[in-house]
């Protein structure tokens, strides 16, 4: 599966692919769970944080949005959704793997509620 590309830069790379564990795979490491990738918006306050991939289209990791929160979501809307200027969602290219536990912890500080 080919995935779009924003300014040359695709959402997900097969490296960053061969990287994410397969949905479920992380269940018992919990919070300990590392999300590989960050998906942002550009124009609008959304963030999506991956640590599993079902291979084909979900994923699951923390979403930031209205709220943050803990759930599931698509490479095929990542690519068609576009933000209030009319700008499609990039992948952070200088973003570092961190735990599911930091990155909640961190959006808690901020005032976010998980």
């Amino acid at each position: 599966m080919m995935t779009k590309e924003v300014m040359g830069i695709k959402l997900l790379t097969k490296k960053i692919r061969d990287r994410l564990p397969v949905l479920y795979a992380n269940e018992e490491q919990g919070l300990a769970a590392v999300a590989i990738v960050k998906f942002f918006t550009p124009d609008a306050d959304w963030t999506w944080y991956a640590s599993e991939f079902d291979g084909k289209d979900i994923f699951f990791g923390l979403v930031i949005g209205h709220v943050a929160e803990f759930g599931y979501f698509s490479l095929s809307e990542l690519e068609s959704v576009r933000g209030h200027l009319g700008l499609p969602i990039e992948r952070d290219l200088n973003y570092r793997p961190r735990s599911l536990q930091e990155l909640r912890d961190h959006y808690q500080q901020e005032g976010w509620a998980t």
